[in-house]
């Protein structure tokens, strides 16, 4: 799972997501493993997240990923099951705070 989380992590760098965060859960919830946590500074570019990490995790691992929301709310979910990938607009992640949620993760890797 791990070498899928840094496919998702390094197509989130290479279209210049911001703050990402990888998050392991694994103790403390029963519906996931991993959340991936970024910030988009544009619907446009929310959008552009969101299909290149579908784009790159089919292309490399053969899994499709199923996107919920839409960049207009600020705040869309890209599911492949063991990981989630929450992409925010900058207000919206100001807004909801899941890092502070779930605070009781294990941090694997935080790119600024």
């Amino acid at each position: 799972m791990l070498d899928i989380a840094h496919t998702i992590v390094n197509s989130l760098e290479e279209k210049k997501g911001e703050e990402i965060l990888l998050l392991d859960i694994q103790k403390i919830a029963s519906f996931t493993d991993y959340f991936i946590i970024c910030t988009g500074t544009s619907d446009r570019m929310l959008d552009a997240l969101a299909d290149s990490v579908v784009m790159s995790v089919n292309e490399k691992h053969k899994i499709k990923g199923k996107i919920e929301g839409n960049s207009q709310c600020g705040w869309m979910v890209v599911d492949f099951g063991s990981i989630l990938v929450h992409l925010f607009s900058p207000d919206q992640r100001d807004y909801y705070k899941l890092e502070d949620l779930w605070h009781d993760g294990r941090i694997i890797l935080h790119v600024q």
